[in-house]
Order: C-alpha cells, then sequence, then structure tokens
C-alpha cells in the first residue's frame, strides 16, 4: 500500500534526523564537559594547595575527596569520612620529585572518580577526587529522554505523516476508483473527480485527455462499421444477385447474357476484395511500425510516378521547386502518392497528363477531371465520401481518407483545391522540421 509506505519513509527519515542530531550534540557536548570536570578538578586543586598553605579550614564539597600525599607516600586525608584515594606509583613519583602532576579514573565501591594528583612546593602532593555518580546520572537522564523523545517524535510524526499522506493521495484514489469503474463497465463517457492542481491534477488531466482520445477513437470505430457495412451492402448484393441468377438459369441463359453475369460477379468481386483491402489497411494502419527515414520528395514522386507510368501507360510529369528532404516512414508516404496518383489516373480523361508539383515540403497532383466543387474540398477526405459528379466512378471512398490519416500522423495537413486551368489538385504539405 502506498500510503503505508510512504508514511514508513516519512517515520525513516524522521528516525534517523533526531539520531543523527541527538549523536552530533552528544559529541559536541561530551568534550565541553569533559573540559568543564578538567577544569573543576584542577582549580579545587589549586584551592587546596592555597587553603594548606594558608592554614586555613578546608570548605567540604559533597562530591569531592582530598588528601594530602607526602614525600614518603605517607596518606594524611583531608576530607573527614570519605574513603580514602587509592594510591598509585604515579602518584608518589611526583610526590617524591615536588612538581608535576597526573590525572587518572578510578573505581572506588561501584563509584568512579576521576582523580587529579599535584605537587605541592615544598614537598608532597595533593590528591583531589571528583565523584562522578552525578554526572553520570544526567549522562543516563540524557539518553532515556533523547529515547522518550524520538519515540515520541517517531508516533507522531508516524501519525500526522498517515494524516498528510493520507489527504495528498486522496485525489490519488478517487483517480484510482474512477479508472477502476471504466475498466470494469467499459464506459468511456465516466467523467473522472477534478484535477485540482499539483503533480495529481496533471496525471488527472493527463488520463482525461487519453479518455478523450479513446471515447474519439471508439467513434470512429464504429462509424468505420456502420459506413463499412454500408459500402459492402452493394456489391454484396449484386454479387448475390448474380450468383442467384446462374444458380436459377443453370445453364439456360443466353451465352451473351451469361457471360455479362460473369462479368458484373467478378466486377463485384474485384471491388469488395479492394474494398476490403482499403479497410484492413485504414483500421490497422500497417505502416506505424516503420522506423522514419530521411528522404527527398522529389525522389519519391518520381518512384511512384515511374510505377504508374508502366501501370497505366499516362503522361505523369513531375515538377520541383526547392525540394526539401523530409524525416518520414518511407512507404507510410508513398501509399499517400500512389492514392493520390490513383485518384488522379481515376477522375481524369485517358488523353490528359498529370502532373505532380513540389514545393519545400508541399505535394499536389493535379488532374485534367471534373474538379471539386467548392463544397466539397474538404469532405473528400473523409471515408466513403463520393462527390455526386464522380458517384458513377469504381473506387472504395477511401483512398483520400488513407492520405489525411498518414499525413495527419506526420503532423501535416492535406488539401483538395480546384486548379485555375482546369481539373482538381489534391495533395499534402509536410512540417519543414519533419
Amino acid at each position: 500500500m502506498l500510503r503505508t509506505r510512504l508514511t514508513a519513509v516519512a517515520v525513516t527519515i524522521t528516525i534517523a534526523a533526531i539520531l543523527v542530531t541527538a549523536v552530533t550534540s552528544y559529541r559536541c557536548v561530551a568534550p565541553l564537559v569533559a573540559d568543564q570536570i578538567d577544569r573543576g578538578l584542577s582549580d579545587r586543586a589549586d584551592t587546596v594547595l592555597t587553603l594548606l598553605d594558608a592554614g586555613a579550614a578546608m570548605p567540604v564539597r559533597p562530591d569531592m575527596t582530598e588528601q594530602l600525599l607526602l614525600p614518603d607516600g605517607t596518606v594524611q586525608p583531608l576530607t573527614p569520612g570519605r574513603h580514602p584515594l587509592p594510591v598509585t606509583d604515579s602518584d608518589r613519583a611526583v610526590a617524591r620529585a615536588g612538581h608535576g602532576s597526573t590525572e587518572t579514573n578510578i573505581v572506588i565501591g561501584n563509584v568512579t572518580y576521576g582523580v587529579l594528583t599535584r605537587a605541592r612546593p615544598g614537598g608532597g602532593a595533593v590528591m583531589v577526587g571528583q565523584n562522578y555518580t552525578d554526572l553520570e546520572r544526567v549522562d543516563r537522564e540524557f539518553l532515556w529522554r533523547t529515547a522518550s523523545i524520538t519515540a515520541a517524535a517517531v508516533v507522531a510524526a508516524a501519525l500526522i505523516s498517515w494524516l498528510a499522506i493520507g489527504r495528498i493521495l486522496r485525489p490519488m484514489r478517487r483517480l484510482a476508483d474512477a479508472t477502476g469503474r471504466i475498466t470494469t463497465t467499459q464506459d468511456l463517457s465516466t467523467l473522472l473527480p477534478d484535477p485540482g492542481r499539483g503533480e495529481v491534477g496533471e496525471l488527472t488531466r493527463s488520463f482525461n485527455t487519453m479518455l478523450a482520445a479513446l471515447r474519439f477513437s471508439r467513434a470512429q470505430q464504429q462509424r468505420l462499421v456502420q459506413d463499412a457495412s454500408h459500402e459492402m451492402r452493394t456489391p454484396l448484393t449484386s454479387i448475390r444477385g448474380s450468383a442467384e441468377l446462374l444458380q436459377r438459369a443453370r445453364g439456360k441463359l443466353d451465352p451473351a447474357d451469361e457471360t455479362q453475369v460473369l462479368t458484373t460477379l467478378v466486377q463485384e468481386a474485384k471491388a469488395l476484395d479492394a474494398l476490403v483491402g482499403e479497410l484492413v489497411d485504414l483500421a490497422t494502419d500497417q505502416h506505424t511500425t516503420e522506423s522514419p527515414a530521411s528522404l527527398d520528395l522529389a525522389d519519391l514522386a518520381e518512384d511512384c510516378a515511374q510505377r504508374f507510368r508502366r501501370r497505366s501507360g499516362r503522361t505523369i510529369t513531375i515538377t520541383a521547386d526547392n525540394s526539401t528532404t523530409v524525416t518520414v516512414r518511407p512507404q507510410a508516404l508513398a501509399r499517400c502518392v500512389d492514392n493520390l496518383l490513383d485518384n488522379a489516373v481515376k477522375y481524369s480523361p485517358p488523353d490528359t497528363p498529370i502532373n505532380i508539383h513540389i514545393h519545400h515540403t508541399r505535394l499536389a497532383v493535379r488532374d485534367h477531371g471534373p474538379g471539386i466543387d467548392p463544397g466539397e474540398q474538404l469532405a473528400v477526405f473523409d471515408r466513403f465520401y463520393r462527390a455526386d459528379r464522380t458517384r458513377a466512378t469504381t473506387g472504395s471512398g477511401l483512398g483520400l481518407a488513407i492520405v489525411h490519416d498518414i499525413i495527419t500522423a506526420h503532423h501535416g495537413t492535406v488539401f483538395a483545391a480546384d486548379h485555375p486551368d482546369g481539373g482538381a489538385e489534391v495533395g499534402f504539405r509536410l512540417p519543414h522540421n519533419q
């Protein structure tokens, strides 16, 4: 669960921050405390030496033990009722020499003492011991309070993080619930929650954009199925009628009539086959997996024109003004030019030429046919659209729709217009950065 994982991360960071702060603080304060203790022992030793020389009374401190170490190693207590401090060889050496000092830690009855031995002018030494019980108690309290504060901070951080992260993730939960309903019901019209601001808002807006694209795609699919069923009904009806006629006649038809029926049957079957092929290309876009490549529009147009010259015997000329290299899917763009040439061959008289004009990234195919009415110049790129004046011409009505889809996928635009000298001019324009 994302909320639990994020809370765990926040708590871990809190623990790490507290531990780093506590350890750093302890390490910074510990040397200062040690220096203070050392300074206290030194000041106490100086005070004891001064009072001994002056013959004054020794003030008693509850955490201090003092004694005089004579040059011969004899110990004289200066603080009645206290345990004597153990004497080491180093302490005796200082007492005999009458100069120098030593410092050490000792344990007396499970109590730790810090002991400073300082030489007394004229012989002997003063030994001052400080009881570390209060210091150790403070140290233990510091550790205990640090642990308590850490535990309280962790609990508070966990609670606050859990609540805050839950509030932050609430829009994501609503988004997940909405997408879950869409997945279950397949209802793409389901509205996503208000996106708000921030990253979650951007994610929601991205989902809304994706849903809009899916709704548009589904609408196109439904329209394609409806249009395809309508367009396929005519050739299928003709094929069925011709086949039933042959079945009923069983060889009794006049040879000429039988030949006409068979010719109609073959023509309608070819038309149906071409229509199915166009539908498959339009629905699957077989060139989407093709890798983009750089090519010259004039070279591509020449290759396509050469194929159509051999196939149709038509005169196809190419004029190129500043032809530009574009980065496109070559086979897909060749399909566009082929469809434009096929359209021009189909709608222009057999003895008229066809011209391909290229200017930078604009390619136009001009024919000498009946032209295109101004009100139909955008509609010709719709699927299955047939202009009134060309409705009798064979064709699926999908060629220019395929051109539109491929060019749009390349971020280009398509156009169709009447040529001033007659005929139609149909083509596309690609962006210069392709």
